[in-house]
């Protein structure tokens, strides 16, 4: 009798099992992948739109102080501080902070400010305790800007010849919908172009495009003040000194190593409108090269992104059961196919999945043709959540254990 029972009980839990795999889960797989579908088809037009000629031609040339803090970039900075320089339709000044390189990044500046009187180098100072590297360069670059209009560019950031002049008139636009209609955009953030090498670049890179239009409403970002829709990236950003002087400046993110989040939300946390476009067209960058650089890049900030308690056990369901569930439910359904179990059920749970899968596909294909990406970063688009969550846990613990990974040579 006690056998029967026992069988009996496992058939219940069997049958259960078997309909959350065939039915629950391939729906769950579905519901998720064609949310984020369908955030990112009304996300990337907003984000690319501006480039379709809204901007309207000023009467005269803007001022503008571009600002590059840089510490051990030899092998780049006079290529980005020429790219600055060849740039039309605006006054411009170019202020490099040398952030106590141990290269030869300061004598490379010297000589290009000795040719080009627009071009002026600030020497670094020691750090002081409590300050992220970055910010502190940065919040003292912003101190000597000679234009009230400020540019911070990444040292790996090369712009295109008419990249200010576009950035400044998108900068000197408003708010035309929502609870902020009229508010001017205080601070602006473009996404460059990124040049990827290695396979890890080209599979973990675009995660951040892949982030920022499948997970934020772009209509909510652009006609609203609240922080929570902060974003932005740190490689460019454009304000002006009064709104930047509001904000807090950099001081107020000083231990901060995610300013392409946090610059963002202490503008809005003052109530002022923040906006991210597409910076394909206006610049290039290879932001990381390597396998170590990718995974120490993602690691470096992570908490203060997705890696926290508030926003990562969100982020596992969503992004796992959009881009890794279907594999799961479907490879179940093949396997339930191959018993001889042609039911409605696995035939729903295959469909479904298949479904999901292309869905999940789709804002990562489309991302490579329009912005453009690697293609191998699409079709590795599974591995490239997997690897991406993994990071995210392991950031978590990391920052849970107090440690903090090392970059350019600091822990701050």
């Amino acid at each position: 009798m006690l056998h029967m029972e026992t069988n009996l009980e496992f058939a219940r839990v069997n049958d259960w099992f078997m309909i959350v795999m065939l039915w629950v889960l391939p729906a769950v797989a579905l519901l998720l992948a064609g949310l984020a579908a369908l955030m990112f088809s009304g996300n990337l037009p907003r984000f690319l739109r501006w480039r379709a000629g809204e901007l309207s031609p000023t009467e005269e040339e803007p001022s503008i102080s571009v600002l590059i803090p840089a510490r051990n970039e030899a092998a780049g900075i006079s290529d980005s501080v020429q790219a600055v320089l060849a740039n039309t339709g605006v006054v411009l000044e170019v202020v490099v902070l040398d952030d106590d390189s141990s290269d030869s990044t300061a004598e490379l500046v010297r000589e290009i400010a000795q040719d080009d009187g627009r071009v002026r180098l600030l020497d670094g100072v020691t750090l002081p305790p409590g300050w992220n590297g970055k910010q502190h360069a940065c919040c003292r670059l912003a101190e000597a800007a000679q234009f009230d209009l400020l540019l911070f560019l990444d040292a790996d950031v090369r712009l295109k010849p008419t990249a200010l002049q576009q950035l400044t008139r998108r900068k000197a636009q408003y708010a035309d919908q929502g609870p902020a209609k009229g508010e001017p955009i205080s601070l602006l953030s473009a996404f460059p172009n990124q040049e990827t090498g290695s396979l890890f670049e080209k599979i973990l890179i675009p995660m951040m495009h892949y982030i920022l239009l499948c997970y934020l409403p772009f209509d909510r970002m652009r006609s609203r003040t609240d922080p929570g829709y902060a974003a932005g990236c740190g490689q460019i950003f454009v304000t002006d000194r009064e709104a930047y002087q509001r904000s807090g400046t950099h001081a107020a993110i000083r231990t901060s190593r995610h300013d392409g989040l946090q610059l963002p939300r202490i503008y809005r946390q003052n109530g002022m409108l923040t906006d991210c476009v597409d910076g394909t067209g206006l610049a290039n960058c290879r932001m990381y090269r390597g396998a170590g650089e990718v995974v120490r890049g993602l690691l470096k900030n992570a908490h203060e992104g997705i890696a926290n308690w508030r926003l990562l056990m969100p982020f596992t369901v969503l992004l796992s059961g959009a881009n890794v569930l279907p594999y799961v439910t479907l490879g179940y359904a093949l396997v339930q196919y191959s018993d001889d179990n042609h039911g409605v059920a696995v035939w729903f749970a295959a469909l479904t999945s298949f479904a999901a899968i292309i869905l999940s596909h789709l804002p990562r294909w489309v991302a490579a043709w329009k912005l453009p990406q690697s293609p191998t970063g699409a079709f590795f688009h599974p591995l490239s959540i997997v690897l991406f969550l993994l990071l995210q846990w392991w950031a978590f613990f990391t920052h849970l254990c107090g440690k903090r990974v090392s970059w350019r040579g600091r822990d701050s």
